[in-house]
């Protein structure tokens, strides 16, 4: 009996140490699943560069263009975040690793810090890996389908001076808007089609819909594209201005049937008389195939569309990311640096999805390609962000967004402080400042006392406005013993 029952306990403990032997063996290792992850986001770059460059009219095939982009910058993201937070722990341990604005890895890889780190990296690129292979498993048909859709002409630019000249994280809207423009209706249809485009301040509905238009093919359709403004709204005259212009188009342009293109710009919420007077007047002057779009923050806009809406929404952590290493590095390898990688990638997450304020720190860094002066940027950008939440409960970039006032540091003055005021837009003909905002900020530029303008940012791509920023230097002391007497 005992050799039975002592047969029975070897024979489990061999099957279990088989077992384990086997799934041991069977189990990918890191440095496995890192390459394929890195040939499934090649073939979903395929896809996605093939997709990007035909005018695509079906809605549910850019929807799943969109998602297919999503996953390919969630990889990316990941695999970035293995290589520089993982391989090269030892070799980024600097100074901003252990300052105490330091952001967690956690924020980056769950549970990296803890004992079954490699365990957690492990599953969470498998887990990046399966959705990305379920992402183009999906796209199969779609990869067959896009060959029957026209290619549009591009010219070969390296890929990060493509993203500054494109609208980058909105090709999808970019198309759906598009579609709408190039859409024509049906034979006898009478009403006059409507498009809302709604989104947050600064999300880039103006940039958008400017983007759009300078396509040639919409140029080419339509005879005038006229810009409403909330103060042209209230114009009583707004009634005939429509059949103004199409008497003068109408003269000159016969071959486009004097099609009229109405872009209206407002901030808030549109008041319904003034909208039903220019939805009348256009309606009642204007030609067949002429149409709308209205842009605003608020959601309302929606019940005056005749089409879905089209919404814009901030870039998520891991499109931005994309977008700022690919402008930070431009034609350099990252890998063949990849402490700054790991600033980079810091220095990414400071800033929430602000496409502006990607583009002035990737050009920033890339001019001051140095991990020392890296490190010290850092610590100067979560130093004065940490003191705007403290202060303030919100990060800058959201009360700009907002149109607030914001403070901003200083880098080599930490006793002073920047107070933007006020912020505009001037189109590319107007003067602008010779002060750069980044000069004050980055720099030792100090512009004489009290207000003055600086510019913040020139914008690429159409509508190329010029970012105006209303400043005020400050010193924090001075400031801090007013507030003590007061």
């Amino acid at each position: 009996m005992m050799d039975i029952v002592l047969s029975a306990v070897l024979g489990e403990l061999a099957s279990r140490s088989i077992n384990f032997f086997i799934s041991k063996s069977c189990k990918p290792k890191v440095l496995d699943v890192e390459d394929s992850l890195q040939r499934a986001l090649l073939r979903a770059q395929v896809i996605i560069d093939e997709a990007t460059g035909r005018h695509i009219t079906n809605q549910a095939m850019l929807l799943q263009v969109d998602m297919l982009r999503d996953a390919m910058y969630q990889g990316c993201y990941m695999l970035d975040a293995f290589r520089y937070l993982y391989h090269d722990e030892e070799n980024t341990k600097d100074q901003v690793v252990s300052h105490p604005f330091s952001l967690s890895k956690v924020d980056y890889l769950k549970g990296i810090g803890s004992s079954n780190r490699k365990t957690l990296i492990l599953e969470q690129l498998k887990d990046t890996l399966d959705n990305l292979n379920c992402m183009i498993l999906d796209t199969k048909e779609l990869a067959v389908f896009i060959t029957s859709y026209p290619r549009l002409y591009r010219q070969p630019y390296s890929m990060h001076l493509l993203l500054r000249n494109c609208m980058f994280g909105h090709q999808m809207e970019a198309e759906l808007v598009l579609n709408f423009l190039l859409h024509t209706q049906p034979h006898g249809a009478e009403e006059l089609e409507v498009l809302p485009v709604v989104g947050p301040g600064k999300v880039g509905k103006s940039t958008l819909v400017a983007h759009v238009c300078n396509d040639e093919r919409v140029r080419d359709r339509f005879s005038e594209i006229m810009f409403v403004t909330d103060h042209d709204l209230r114009d009583e005259k707004l009634s005939y201005l429509g059949e103004k212009c199409l008497k003068k188009y109408q003269n000159s342009m016969l071959h486009k049937d004097g099609r009229l293109l109405i872009v209206v710009e407002v901030a808030g919420d549109i008041n319904q008389s003034e909208w039903k007077r220019l939805y009348a007047a256009s309606k009642r002057c204007l030609t067949s195939g002429s149409k709308i779009i209205i842009t605003s923050r608020s959601d309302k806009i929606t019940e005056l569309g005749t089409t879905r809406a089209v919404t814009l929404k901030y870039l998520s952590d891991e499109a931005y990311w994309y977008f700022f290493k690919t402008l930070t590095f431009g034609s350099t390898d990252p890998m063949m640096h990849p402490r700054m990688a790991y600033l980079a990638m810091e220095i990414a997450r400071t800033f929430k999805g602000c496409i502006i304020s990607a583009t002035v720190l990737a050009r920033f860094l890339r001019d001051n390609f140095d991990i020392h002066f890296g490190c010290k940027f850092l610590v100067f950008l979560r130093g004065y962000i940490k003191l705007n939440v403290s202060k303030f409960g919100e990060h800058p970039t959201d009360a700009l967004n907002q149109n607030k006032p914001a403070r901003l540091g200083r880098m080599f003055r930490t006793s002073e402080e920047v107070v933007v005021h006020h912020q505009y837009e001037r189109s590319s003909q107007e003067e602008i400042p010779k002060i750069a905002l980044q000069s004050v900020m980055y720099g030792i530029v100090k512009p004489h006392a009290g207000r003055f303008e600086a510019l913040a940012y020139r914008s690429p791509i159409p509508p190329y406005y010029n970012y105006i920023y209303t400043c005020e230097v400050r010193d924090l002391k001075t400031t801090s013993a007013k507030r003590k007497r007061s």
